[in-house]
Formats: C-alpha cells, structure tokens, sequence
C-alpha cells in the first residue's frame, strides 16, 4: 500500500543519497534518476540511470543499484533490504525489484508517464506473492525540482547525446 510521508529522519538520509547519485546521472548527460539499496541502516548498493551511457535500455537507476548489490551480497534475493528511488519505479524496475524480493520502496516524486506504483499502471502489488512496503513522495519536491531543471536546460541547450535510429 502507497502512502505518502514527508522528508525526516532515516528516509530524509537515504533519499538524499539517492538525490546525489541521480545529480551524478545529469551529469553524464542522463535523465536524473538515482537509486540506493539499504540493509540494517549501511547502503549495500547504489545507482544512477546510464541507459545513455551504456546503450542499454535497461540501465534504469534501480535495475543498475539492483544488480550492484546482487554481486555485492552473492545472492540475487535482497531481501532484508530497502531501496530509495528519486522517481516513482517503471514497470520494468518496479517488476525487478519485487523479483529481487526488496522489503521495502521508498520514492520521491511521482512519474506521470511511466509510473508503475501509482500514476499509469498501478501494478497490483498486493496480490504477488512478495510483500513490498512501498511509501512515495519522500523528497517528492526536491526530487521532482532536479528532474524538472535538467529537462528544462535540455530543452534549451538540446541533449547531450543524440541517439541512432536502429
């Protein structure tokens, strides 16, 4: 069940954290998407979005956080684990990161576009077999405002990259 808190405490900490890995990703010239993996309080796992970068799709800050702390940990379940995500989670990430059986989501601003939590699709979430605890708008306006700044310089300077037609 989503719900949604505001920025303190623990969550303030890890969310702020993945607002720095999601400036990183702007950086690079990528959309400014940023993830960290938390277990027993210690970040276990962290990523930006660098689809870009790496020419593959699937590079989403989640999935990129999701597979660093799969090596990390020599298990592909997370479980014991939270992840903090600037945006609400795709349908892809959202779908790996109950696969990686993560206890607990916590996201920032919402993704009118492609959001899978809440805005598009609503994934059905109660009714999988893994439980996840989500909780959004955690840093929803700082989240939304780094977002909102980097389309806005693109938009006015062109991308950094330009990609190929397959």
């Amino acid at each position: 069940m989503e719900t949604k808190i505001s920025l303190s405490g623990q969550d303030a900490r890890w969310m702020g954290e993945a607002l720095r890995e999601a400036r990183r990703a702007a950086a690079r010239g990528e959309v400014p998407v940023g993830a960290v993996i938390v277990r027993e309080g210690r970040a276990v796992a962290r990523g930006g979005n660098k689809p870009i970068r790496s020419g593959d799709p699937t590079a989403h800050a989640e999935i990129v956080a999701i597979r660093a702390a799969a090596r990390k940990t020599g298990n592909y379940r997370l479980t014991g684990c939270e992840i903090y995500v600037t945006v609400e989670p795709c349908a892809m990430c959202l779908g790996a990161i109950l696969q990686a059986r993560l206890g607990r989501l916590v996201y920032g601003a919402a993704d009118p576009k492609a959001g899978a939590v809440k805005s598009i699709i609503r994934f059905p979430i109660r009714k999988t077999n893994h439980k996840l605890d989500v909780r959004g708008g955690v840093g929803e306006e700082e989240s939304a405002a780094v977002l909102r700044d980097f389309f806005r310089a693109r938009r006015k300077n062109g991308p950094a990259r330009k990609s190929e037609p397959v």
